[in-house]
């Protein structure tokens, strides 16, 4: 930047310092907001940050620029070969796991050479008008990180980003201003640098809130609909894998190392259902190492005039014992299309249209559903995604469950009675243990306990599962993951001629009391095992031993905030759109009925309150109705005279003196010791013109023992006002004194 303060003799321009920190604070928050989207490598994150530290520790210190323009200008230029490269090469290595690797390639590269352009102008700015351009460069930068992320963490640097733009715009104005000015030589430059450094830092603030607070009111009351290219495009580069059409052995288990939020269930409390699953896929097909869905293939279910798409299938029924669970889902983009439901799926609502142009989708939307009900939606999952549900949770009625017999349809046999060539150890352990068991649900529960009590948990296996897997687990390690613990469940029981068939989702999750909300994570990832009863269609069953409940860290409250942050703001930022300013309209119509209603009937108490005390005073204090009249004619007295103005202007005087030395020696007391002296010669009648300077006043005053007080006064305030010397108070407050007696004895 262009500065001055290289020459020790010459005087920097007001707020150099303040304006150099704002622009490299802001540069430093702008790439700080690049990576903490999380998509930017390592390698240009560390040289970006320890470039900038680096440069700013030498402009902090009034270091020359390192390099010249015409430098910059080469290196810049150079680049361009580059840049090709980048966004084949470098760039597309490592968006290779997006779902759109080449434009995502292409950002990439573009914030490459947009740090490198940074950096480069940074080293060799040397002028406001490069710090103009930085500012845009750092802006540009924000921009990319809107477009890289939708994180919690971008809002608070937004606004960190906020208040150093306006305390760096704010400043530079204030140096090209004084540029060409004329300045006075101040005495104590260092301490006016502060004066002038701590108002701007008030100001800036100010500003600031009031920006947020205007943008914000913009922001939730401007009509807005979602729509356009961009609406469906994602940017993320880590979709969530392993819930497909088919799963291996062992593959669940990877994904529970794997502690990131997949989605976030609103339930309004606790749901209280100990078989509470978020399903999402249910798998027929065995052949001894790998689960399918059975390749039936799925139906088209479209929405009804109310926007809800029917999910359950003919052969769920309503019990007489099932609750009945209302949800919201907000899911973060996964690389399987599966919709994740509560229970038995009743219906759904969301936006699955391929199109953003309503909240709902409208008669538009449809779903598809497989044999096995599960639902799948048809324009996948790369996105975050908001979606209702409604879901039936039965509860289990063993006795009705014993009198369900052993006659299954064709349809469910067919499908869910198939077996590989296993083990001869296998179908034998099945009869052992359910050979005291006399029904199918009966020995459905003993499998379940058997499995529960006799294996371990683990995420550590070691070793090669082989050519069996299943057999492995059930007679080896007698440890595995929950799918093992599930596809043993499943297969002893088709050997007993129960239809099965494994399930994958997730469990309930963390529960946060603060959002009302179950927090769904990778590691809640789970198989478990449907069976079928005549008459009562598909029941849960989950052999997998409960995991140890351990107790929440000292930081677990903290993280549970932060977490329903992150849902208020994905829900009400990210996501907002029409629907939700029709939400809100309605809950400010009737939060404000409510207010209004509660404030009028507050008053109107107070009101007959107040009567009552009143008439009860008057009452017993006879000369009560005159002391009324003679305080309010008091009161039209203080506003005629303006005393309590006076009052306030001599306790402000008489704190400042009071002061510390160097608020007593500003020249903001002399000037108020000013004003009171001409107050005090005006009730003499000495008024001073507007066109008058002190010193022609002060001239015009004849009487000799108050003419030479006055022009004292007058000079020592001259010299601290205007001519830069230390203010003397304890003078002026005796020469005040003076003034007043002289005043008063005329």
């Amino acid at each position: 930047m262009a500065s001055t303060a290289s020459a020790p003799n010459v005087i920097e321009l007001p707020a150099e310092r303040f304006f150099r920190a704002s622009i490299f604070l802001l540069i430093l928050t702008s790439v700080v907001t690049l990576i903490a989207t999380g998509k930017l490598d390592l390698v240009s994150s560390i040289l970006a940050v320890g470039g900038l530290l680096y440069k700013g520790h030498r402009w902090w210190n009034h270091s020359p620029a390192e390099l010249s323009g015409r430098t910059a200008t080469w290196m810049v230029t150079g680049y361009l070969a580059f840049f090709p490269i980048d966004i084949f090469v470098f760039s597309r290595i490592l968006t290779a796991n997006s779902p759109n690797p080449g434009l995502y390639a292409a950002l990439i590269a573009a914030v490459h050479f947009l740090l490198y352009i940074m950096l480069v102008r940074l080293y060799s700015a040397t002028t406001d008008r490069d710090a103009f351009f930085l500012s845009m460069l750092s802006f540009a930068a924000v921009l990319a990180s809107a477009v890289l992320t939708v994180d919690t963490t971008f809002l608070v640097l937004f606004f960190l980003y906020l208040l150093f733009a306006v305390a760096a715009f704010s400043s530079l104005e204030l140096r090209r201003g004084a540029t060409d000015a004329v300045s006075a030589q101040i005495i104590n430059p260092r301490e006016r640098e502060k004066r002038v450094s701590r108002a701007l830092g008030v100001a800036v603030f100010c500003v600031t809130l009031g920006a947020m607070f205007v943008g914000g009111l913009l922001f939730f009351f401007f009509p807005r609909f979602s729509a356009g290219y961009m609406g469906r495009t994602s940017m993320n580069t880590t979709l969530m894998s392993g819930f497909t059409d088919d799963v291996e052995l062992g593959e669940i288990g990877e994904i529970k190392k794997n502690t990131a939020v997949v989605m976030r269930v609103q339930t309004g409390g606790p749901v209280g259902y100990d078989r509470l699953r978020w399903r999402g896929i249910a798998l027929a097909n065995f052949d001894g190492t790998r689960w399918t869905s059975g390749g039936r293939g799925s139906v088209a279910v479209f929405a009804k005039g109310d926007g809800w798409i029917p999910v359950g299938s003919a052969q769920q029924k309503a019990g007489e014992h099932s609750k009945i669970l209302q949800y919201t889902v907000v899911m973060e983009p996964m690389a399987s299309d599966a919709l994740f439901i509560g229970g038995n799926g009743i219906a759904i609502r969301g936006n699955f249209t391929g199109d953003r142009s309503s909240p709902y989708g409208g008669r538009r939307a449809y779903l598809f559903r497989d044999a096995s009900d599960s639902i799948f939606n048809p324009f996948h999952n790369f996105v975050a995604l908001r979606y209702f549900g409604i879901s039936r949770l039965p509860q289990f009625q063993i006795e009705k469950l014993r009198a369900a017999g052993s006659e299954y349809p064709a349809e469910i046999t067919d499908a869910y009675l198939q077996l590989p060539k296993l083990d001869a150890r296998i179908p034998e352990l099945a009869k052992a243990v359910t050979a005291q068991a006399q029904t199918p649900v009966d020995k459905a529960m003993a499998l379940e306990s058997y499995l529960q009590s006799k294996y371990s948990y683990t995420l550590q296996l070691s070793g090669k599962p082989g050519a069996d897997p299943l057999a492995r687990f059930l007679f080896e390690t007698r440890a595995g993951h929950c799918e093992y613990f599930a596809s043993a469940m499943a297969v002893m029981l088709r050997t007993l001629g129960i239809p099965s068939r494994e399930v994958n989702g997730f469990l309930p999750g963390e529960y946060n009391e603060i959002g009302e909300d179950y927090i769904v994570r990778a590691s809640d990832a789970h198989s478990w095992v449907e069976a079928y009863f005549p008459g009562n269609g598909w029941v849960v069953f989950d052999p997998t031993p409960p995991a140890i409940e351990t107790k929440p860290g000292m930081f677990s409250r903290l993280a549970l905030i932060a977490d329903w942050l992150e849902l208020t703001w994905n829900d009400w930022v990210i996501n907002y759109d029409f629907g939700h300013q029709v939400v809100l309209a309605q809950t400010l119509q009737s939060k404000s009925r409510n207010w209004r209603d509660v404030a009028r009937e507050w008053f109107e108490r107070k009101q007959a309150t107040g009567k009552g005390l009143m008439r009860k005073w008057q009452f017993r204090h006879a000369a009560f109705g005159m002391i009324v009249p003679i305080v309010l004619v008091g009161f039209l007295l203080i506003l005629r005279f303006n005393l309590i103005a006076r009052a306030y202007r001599g306790v402000r005087l008489s704190l400042q003196l009071r002061g510390k030395p160097t608020a007593q020696n500003s020249p903001q007391i002399a000037s108020r010791l000013y004003v009171e002296m001409l107050r005090i010669l005006r009730k003499s009648g000495f008024s001073r013109a507007e066109t008058q300077t002190p010193n022609e006043f002060a001239s015009e005053i004849k009487e000799t023992s108050l003419a030479r007080s006055v022009q004292e006064f007058t000079q020592l305030y001259a010299q601290a006002r205007f001519g830069g010397a230390a203010c003397d108070t304890i003078r002026l407050q005796e020469l005040l004194g003076q003034i007043r007696a002289t005043a008063r004895s005329h």
